[in-house]
């Protein structure tokens, strides 16, 4: 089926009217002539933080279902808000969501994997609209119970979504247009890079950076897949990244909050980093204090229900910002406890990798910045009750 699969993150809706500047975007592509078109979209910035913390608020031992189930919520109202704003515009649209997309995944609550896809019921959708806005992020596994497939894994499901309707390219919208040689956001000189290979691009986001999933791209690796990474400014959509099957370039990336756990024995933590491997969690082996331990990049939750079901207790040392030097094949990691002296670290490498170079996002923002609209969902922690 002639279709175009866009994505659009959470960055992507700090505001309500948000959803019409994207539905604006789609009606013109539209009214430019592409046929059909899939919107895959993330929960509005802030949100899933937010219902995570009043769940655990609830219940500290909340179940992982139970999580999922509710994390999921969140991508399901922002699908709502975009296809109202696209019927707005008259345009025929509907929209899935975990139960009705058909992927189905294990019961990894939290983390899920992909196990089959069934291509009909977003086939049938578009043949009887024009748009379909697709919940990112969220399947359903054998007894038709909700999993996540994990933070920020939309990417995921608009590169599934292209295979399922053998499309042979996916389009991300983010914050910034592409992939770059650092976070532009806290290393200013970050360098746009035009094309980058699938294998790159996965090091680095298992290693820290954010631009795209590494579980998208290696599923779109497998399935042949170009992933060309966008941004939508007032002027329209900017492409700044292609994703192929070549390219790379030096860079350095950031991780905060990573777990450093300490282990009994070096064979112990060995066997633990095989065991988060064969799951696809980004680990890095280390010594803390003398004694072997394990650092955790992320999927932290996950990881650790992992560990606990093999029966090995782990004592947790903190947590640790880890910068990564990423050079051909080459890596290079450091950590360190404090975040400030972790970014000045991150910084005089990038300028060792890039002398001279200069600020090339000066038009953007300078933080990332959550939507003030994602409160209005729930109430967050500190916020007063009302009173009865």
């Amino acid at each position: 089926m002639n279709a175009s699969v866009l994505k659009f993150g959470g960055s992507s809706f700090l505001d309500p009217q948000d959803y019409g500047r994207v539905a604006g975007h789609i009606a013109g592509r539209l009214a430019a002539g592409e046929k059909k078109i899939v919107a895959v979209v993330s929960a509005m910035s802030g949100t899933t933080g937010n219902l995570k913390a009043v769940m655990l608020d609830v219940n500290k031992q909340a179940s992982p279902s139970n999580i999922d189930a509710a994390l999921a919520t969140g991508e399901m109202l922002s699908v709502c808000l975009l296809e109202a704003a696209v019927s707005r515009l008259g345009i025929p649209v509907t929209s899935l969501n975990g139960y009705s997309l058909g992927i189905c995944t294990n019961s990894d609550f939290g983390r899920a994997s992909l196990e089959n896809v069934d291509s009909k019921p977003i086939i049938a959708a578009l043949q009887a609209h024009d748009v379909v806005v697709a919940a990112g992020g969220q399947a359903i596994d054998r007894s038709g119970r909700l999993t996540m497939l994990g933070r920020n894994s939309s990417d995921l499901t608009a590169i599934v979504i292209a295979s399922m309707l053998e499309e042979n390219a996916c389009e991300i919208y983010s914050d910034v247009p592409g992939v770059y040689t650092a976070d532009p956001y806290i290393v200013p000189p970050a360098q746009l890079i035009p094309e980058i290979g699938y294998g790159a691009i996965a090091q680095m986001s298992r290693h820290g950076a954010k631009v795209l999933h590494h579980r998208a791209v290696n599923y779109a690796e497998r399935h042949a897949v170009t992933i060309v990474c966008k941004s939508l400014t007032g002027d329209g959509a900017v492409t700044g990244t292609i994703v192929t099957g070549h390219g790379n370039a030096r860079s350095v990336t950031v991780a905060r909050d990573a777990a450093v756990i300490a282990c009994g024995s070096f064979a112990e933590r060995d066997n633990l980093h095989a065991l988060l491997d064969r799951h696809d969690i980004s680990t890095i082996c280390t010594e803390v204090n003398d004694g072997p331990s394990i650092c955790i990049v992320a999927d932290i939750d996950f990881a650790m229900r992992l560990v606990a079901l093999t029966g090995t207790r782990l004592i947790f040392i903190g947590s640790r910002t880890v910068v990564t030097e990423i050079d051909s094949s080459v890596l290079r990691v450091h950590l360190d406890g404090d975040y400030e002296r972790a970014i000045s670290l991150a910084r005089q490498i990038h300028e060792q990798m890039y002398p001279g170079a200069v600020d090339e996002i000066s038009g953007l923002r300078k933080a990332k910045q959550r939507s003030d609209y994602s409160s209005l969902l729930v109430r967050e922690n500190n916020a007063p009750r009302n009173p009865k």
